[in-house]
């Protein structure tokens, strides 16, 4: 048999946030070389905290993602207000998730209709897609936006919000504000409905694979802002001891970390958390999903499209019941007393688990922070999916199919580039 080559090189993925790119080379349908190339430069993220005030850090943490920036707030107070002891009350804590469920909504909408769609429908972009799914996108559009005023509401703006602030928010939302913005929530769940039965009728190409799922869980609620961190390997610990099993490890090819647990690759994000969280859901959105007729837990991450639609549903429900009894209060934020020590913080960022370190003096500067992003946990689980994916296309499949079927792979993740590339070590070899 006549030995078939195959190299393909994808020099910019288009259709993800930040610069990557994927290097292939296969031999009679066998793998030999799979990178999923990061070259995005560090940002330093880290390196910026340190001998900062704390009261600095949740504005500085949110500039690190345009599409995520409440979910590093809410990591970060979460870890220095557990250091300082500080409990913001019940008013706060529901509003900080009203505010993370803006994020979801509007991330989640996002990626849907505009980055993820197009590969299941057989079209270059959105743009592409306009002249036919015009009402699909014109949700995706509503959907995203309805999230951006949510985020607006208490943050100020909806990109890199200034709302928030160790022990509370540095204001308080009119209560007319709030009951308009509820009407517009209250309108939108049928759309949410929808879409989640949109996702799953899109011709989402069969998959098994064996993968770990790592989320927060909660006693209570559908994980967002609090819980233990669970995997489907029976893993289960508090926030602070997320070191102990969690690893992260430098390739050559990426300036982005590798993650391991107990060193082997798994998987955040919302097919993670629907695996491991299925039963916290509202019984409407536990009803809209199980008329999909896709059972979860599920084996095949290109399911993520349809958890991104039932997060969606899942937010806006919550949203609208958390809101429904909103009183204004005299002072939305409690001030805290420095203290030193270490403190953690991790949430459920629309793409997954996004774990938060920081170490801080008596006077509350920052002496070490360490943030470990979504996207750089799920690097080592994207380079395995590939390989399972293209590999059981054959050794026949044609390059293109091999190409767009790679892409559409890497694009389920959704992948943060710009997080992710937030360190890198360096070694200096003597002379």
């Amino acid at each position: 048999m006549a030995m078939r080559e195959i190299r393909l090189c994808v020099p910019v993925l288009a259709r993800v946030e930040g610069e990557g790119a994927l290097d292939l080379a296969m031999r009679n349908g066998r793998i030999e070389t799979l990178r999923l190339r990061i070259f995005e430069p560090p940002r330093l993220f880290e390196k910026f905290l340190e001998g900062r005030e704390y009261g600095e850090v949740p504005d500085m943490v949110a500039r690190v993602c345009g599409i995520c920036p409440v979910a590093y707030q809410m990591s970060a107070v979460q870890a220095i207000e557990g250091l300082f002891d500080l409990d913001p009350g019940p008013w706060v804590h529901a509003l900080r998730r009203v505010f993370y469920c803006g994020e979801w909504i509007q991330s989640h909408a996002l990626h849907i209709h505009w980055l993820a769609a197009p590969d299941f429908l057989g079209y270059d972009s959105a743009v592409d897609m306009a002249a036919t799914h015009a009402a699909a996108l014109r949700r995706g559009l509503a959907l995203q936006s309805l999230g951006n005023a949510i985020v607006s509401l208490l943050g100020g703006r909806s990109v890199h919000p200034v709302g928030v602030c160790v022990g509370g928010f540095h204001a308080a939302p009119r209560a007319a504000d709030v009951a308009a913005l509820r009407q517009r929530l209250i309108a939108a769940v049928a759309d949410a409905e929808a879409l989640v039965a949109w996702t799953a009728a899109l011709p989402l190409p069969p998959g098994d694979q064996d993968f770990v799922s790592v989320a927060l869980r909660h006693p209570r609620d559908y994980p967002m802002n609090a819980g233990r961190i669970v995997a489907s390997n029976g893993l289960d610990i508090p926030v602070s001891e997320y070191e102990t099993d969690f690893a992260e490890h430098q390739v050559a090819y990426s300036t982005a970390l590798f993650s391991t647990l107990q060193g082997r690759p798994y998987l955040v994000g919302p097919l993670a958390r629907l695996n491991l969280n299925a039963d916290r859901l509202h019984p409407s959105v536990q009803a809209a999903l199980a008329r999909t007729g896709i059972s979860f837990p599920s084996r095949n991450t290109l399911h993520s499209i349809v958890a991104r639609a039932v997060e969606i549903h899942e937010a806006l429900l919550e949203a609208i019941d958390l809101l429904a009894d909103y009183r204004d209060v005299p002072c939305p934020g409690l001030g805290g007393t420095p203290r030193a020590g270490i403190g953690f913080g991790a949430t459920e960022a629309p793409r997954g688990l996004l774990w938060h370190r920081y170490e801080l003096d008596d006077a509350g500067l920052v002496r070490h922070a360490r943030l470990v992003p979504p996207t750089s946990q799920n690097q080592a689980r994207i380079e395995e999916d590939l390989r399972g994916a293209l590999e059981a296309l054959g050794a026949d499949a044609d390059e293109d199919v091999l190409r767009k079927r790679a892409e559409m792979v890497i694009r389920s993740y959704d992948p943060c580039i710009s997080c992710a590339t937030h360190f890198l070590r360096v070694r200096v070899a003597p002379a």
